[in-house]
């Protein structure tokens, strides 16, 4: 029976593994060598999206408040106007008093309800106070959200320009490392997802060059580099954390 085609991730040997762990490095190192070309573009959108996004919130939220001014504004209309009307009863009422004491009492009502007027008027000027300074700060927002609106725009066109150019080539070197996944188990990719993520140049695997370490530059010992070249193990550098690979030059030879 003719041998079976390889196509789960037992079926690979370490040796295989690891070279498919390099291969899968130099295609994400050229794919973040592309992503430089963007610059701090993604994350200046990001910024000005969530800069937005919070100034809306704000913007709301004022406006929520000057709505609440202007129903407490109404009511206190209303009850001016109750308060007056209640003043045109009573007067009238007075009037018709059989007594001083019920002439005392009706004046008695009559002046709560000025000083209820009174009150209700000093509160009017203080929410239409409020109000004032909340529609400024209504009007000020809003101005930013225009102006980081456009930013945004702008910023957005040229990152969206670079992927444009860039997206056959991105879309080309993750097909190629989709091939370069499947040769490798997944707690080898994770381990190398971890690395790539702690590591400032997101190099986690490296070669071996003039018996040091490619990412750190640490010596390593003859016999480490034996065991590196053989490759029947998985082997990462004791002081970067990185993991080691025999040199393209050393393959060669």
């Amino acid at each position: 029976m003719a041998a079976q085609k390889k196509t789960t991730e037992a079926d690979y040997s370490m040796q295989e593994k690891i070279a498919a762990l390099y291969e899968l490095q130099k295609i994400d190192s050229q794919i973040d060598e592309i992503n430089k070309i963007k610059g701090e573009l993604p994350l200046e959108v990001q910024d000005l999206e969530d800069e937005i996004a919070g100034l809306n919130t704000r913007i709301g939220n004022i406006e929520a408040e000057i709505e609440e001014l202007n129903a407490l504004s109404k009511q206190r209309r209303r009850e001016t106007d109750k308060a007056q009307l209640q003043i045109a009863n009573y007067k009238e009422q007075q009037n018709n008093v059989r007594n001083n004491r019920e002439f005392d009492a009706i004046s008695k009502e009559i002046e709560y309800q000025e000083l209820e007027i009174e009150l209700a008027e000093k509160r009017l000027k203080e929410y239409a106070a409020g109000i004032k300074v909340k529609k400024a700060s209504l009007e000020e927002a809003q101005e930013v959200v225009a102006e980081r609106t456009v930013d945004l725009n702008a910023k957005k066109a040229e990152l969206e320009g670079i992927e444009a150019e860039t997206a056959a080539q991105v879309e080309e070197l993750e097909a190629k490392a989709d091939i370069a996944k499947k040769k490798i188990d997944e707690r080898l990719l994770s381990a190398y997802a971890r690395i790539r993520k702690n590591v400032r140049n997101g190099l986690a695997v490296v070669t071996v060059r003039r018996d040091a370490c490619g990412g750190c530059y640490n010596r390593i010992p003859p016999q480490r580099q034996a065991d590196i070249r053989l490759g029947k193990k998985l082997i990462v550098c004791e002081y970067c954390g990185r993991i080691l690979v025999g040199g393209e030059e050393e393959s060669a030879e």
